[in-house]
């Protein structure tokens, strides 16, 4: 029997009007090709610009002018109980938005395992929501209700593998720091003790 391959699908946010774009690691990890498509329908392949599985962040670019972007939020100032919208694309289905409050803040799961290559560590402090998010959502924007980014959806807690109540997403804080260094140097600068 031959190989077939693999297709996989996430979402992402555009971060800059020259094609920078935000999602998680574990939507591009393993990929041989990268395309990425808008909702206007226009098609582009991407380059990892680089990753960050300790934080499950990667940052691609497209090659593209005049993109539309998002604002940044502060997503330190969040509140419990504050209402957010998860934007993203389950089950291939495009520009899906979904509505919720913040459940709690700085929630550590214990998902992003270890990385066993490069002895890293999972860096993890979500903001966890009730809006519904489902495969394909990964990499997707949760906006306040200003319309600014506060985090990028990541996972969600299922027994069966889709939405049953509780969805998490990395804030914007630390968003922020990693493509800022994934740009910057390709890689994320952190200081280690011990």
């Amino acid at each position: 029997m031959q190989p077939q391959p693999r297709v996989g699908m996430g979402s992402g946010v555009i971060i800059s009007t020259d094609g920078y774009i935000v999602t998680n690691n574990h939507v591009i990890d393993g990929a041989d090709i990268l395309e990425v498509t808008l909702n206007d329908k226009r098609s582009f392949n991407a380059k990892v610009i680089g990753t960050d599985p300790s934080t499950d962040l990667a940052l691609l670019k497209i090659e593209a002018k005049d993109l539309p972007i998002i604002t940044f939020g502060d997503s330190d100032k969040l509140k419990v109980g504050e209402w957010v919208l998860a934007v993203g694309n389950p089950f291939q289905l495009t520009s899906t938005v979904t509505a919720g409050i913040v459940s709690a803040k700085a929630r550590s799961l214990g998902i992003i395992s270890s990385n066993s290559k490069n002895h890293t560590m999972g860096l993890e402090s979500f903001i966890q929501t009730d809006a519904a998010v489902n495969p394909g959502n990964s990499g997707g924007a949760l906006v306040n209700t200003n319309g600014e980014l506060v985090g990028i959806n990541t996972s969600i807690y299922s027994e069966t593998g889709a939405y049953s109540g509780y969805s998490f997403a990395i804030p914007t804080s630390i968003v922020s720091k990693v493509i800022t260094d994934l740009k910057q140097y390709g890689t994320v600068q952190r200081a280690v003790l011990g």
